[in-house]
């Protein structure tokens, strides 16, 4: 059961619900089912996080996983409304690739990518991903490849070089 990309402000946070599954487990007197919720959480200001929530009910499972983005939310550098460079990531056989754009592009992604631009606060982006269209892998490889991000700053510290 997938559901349609929802979004909630608490406070200054968005809430994305990426992706809703429902799991059967056959028991002596037919099927029990379960649900599984992906959520990706962020501030649009540079800040997100993902969450993932089991439960019996579609609502604890959401609650579940808002809980665990809130916590597991990273710091993503960014230059203006893109991102500083080229960056890849990947996470099981999903391959997700980040460009930067100029203003006005817009985000060019899925919706699993779409949503983790859109809560980190990325307004012009450019994407591919290759490999698996599952949005738990695809958000897992965002996120990953979001963290391999640097700012020109540190780029200049590290490499000793000044940067036009």
């Amino acid at each position: 059961m997938a559901a349609s990309s929802t979004e909630r402000v608490h406070g200054e946070l968005t809430e994305n619900v990426v992706k809703i599954k429902r799991c059967a487990a056959v028991v002596k007197g037919g099927r029990r089912f379960s649900f599984a919720a992906m959520v990706v959480v962020g501030d649009t200001r540079g800040k997100a996080g993902w969450g993932y929530g089991k439960a019996n009910e579609v609502p604890p499972s959401v609650e579940k996983a808002r809980k665990e983005a809130m916590r597991s939310m990273v710091e993503v550098p960014l230059d203006g409304a893109t991102i500083p460079h080229v960056v890849q990531g990947h996470f099981g056989a999903a391959r997700v690739i980040l460009l930067p754009a100029s203003p006005g592009t817009g985000v060019i992604a899925g919706s699993a990518v779409r949503a983790v631009c859109e809560a980190t606060g990325i307004h012009d982006i450019l994407t591919k991903s290759f490999g698996s269209n599952n949005a738990v892998s695809l958000v897992k490889a965002t996120f990953e490849a979001l963290q391999q991000l640097r700012p020109k700053s540190e780029v200049e510290r590290l490499r000793g070089v000044t940067l036009q």
